[in-house]
């Protein structure tokens, strides 16, 4: 395993968690949150041995940031659709149903396996890394870091909310024309915002509604939960959906990324794509719309 950077505790350094500490020596890591992922990873060792978040940091230790990504992506061979690319990151369009990466074959980070531009920087990554998630169900512009100077400034972007993320949404129910859902989600803030872009009668839900919608914080299923709360589940949401509404199987859920934008973060200037919701959403309410008429002539 190779040792991504090293660092020697100086004299002087007063005690605190190992956890506290990584994030201010180490580029790589850009928060605390990251350095304890890290050593649960089995990413940092001290003295030559896997470390634990319980360590106390004493002047002569030896950290050591060990890559373990070195075992190349095993190539998932499926188009990647590349929005954005330049020497330093892409902004790629992850399809539904796809996993941006995890334990098993079928990922993006497999899939894009020679699709970005080698870059000539000197700190490149040996293959693009993607800096965020995006649900497995869920279609949008995903970031990817080509060099490892990216990676971390674009870490620390997100980790700040400094980047700004578009979603639309097709939900069963006659949803406001705007509104803010600031529900706390697992004992934590959480504030979406959304605006109704269409509305139509449906056979099964009585009405459909197109919703635009900002994230401003980052829970788990955010949207989708948020939107269960209020009544409007999203369609085809198998977890979130209470047993009073329908249940649209085998179309795929009904939510999709459709904006990023973030400052670059090794040049001068803005990164902002945009990509439009799947065909779907719009042949969906086409097509409820017309069921409905024709069932009430």
């Amino acid at each position: 395993m190779e040792a991504i950077e090293e660092h020697i505790v100086p004299p002087g350094v007063a005690p605190v968690r190992l956890s506290d500490y990584l994030h201010q020596v180490f580029e790589t890591l850009p928060s605390r949150k990251g350095g304890k992922k890290a050593i649960q990873g089995g990413a940092v060792q001290v003295n030559g041995q896997p470390a634990t978040t319980g360590v106390w940091v004493k002047p002569g230790m030896v950290i050591s940031l060990i890559d373990l990504n070195r075992n190349p992506p095993k190539p998932f061979p499926l188009g990647i659709p590349i929005l954005y690319e330049d020497d330093f990151l892409a902004v790629v369009h992850k399809p539904p149903g796809l996993s941006v990466s995890g334990n098993h074959y079928r990922t993006l980070l497999n899939a894009l396996v020679g699709q970005l531009a080698i870059t000539p920087a000197e700190d490149a990554l040996p293959w693009g890394m993607p800096v965020h998630r995006l649900d497995a169900p869920t279609s949008g512009p995903v970031v990817v870091a080509k060099t490892r100077r990216a990676q971390v400034l674009l870490g620390q972007a997100f980790e700040a909310r400094t980047v700004r993320k578009v979603y639309q949404a097709i939900v069963c129910g006659r949803a406001p024309d705007s509104g803010t859902l600031d529900g706390d989600l697992d004992g934590k803030p959480a504030l979406t915002t959304f605006q109704k872009l269409e509305e139509c009668r449906s056979l099964n839900c009585e009405w459909l509604s197109w919703l635009e919608l900002h994230l401003h914080t980052g829970r788990t299923h955010q949207i989708r939960r948020h939107l269960a709360h209020l009544g409007t589940p999203i369609l085809g949401d198998d977890a979130y959906t209470p047993e009073d509404k329908p249940l649209l199987r085998k179309k795929g859920l009904f939510l999709s990324a459709v904006s990023i934008a973030f400052d670059h973060p090794c040049e001068q200037g803005k990164v902002k794509v945009e990509a439009p919701p799947p065909e779907k959403f719009r042949a969906m309410m086409e097509r409820s719309e017309r069921y409905f008429l024709n069932k009430n002539k």
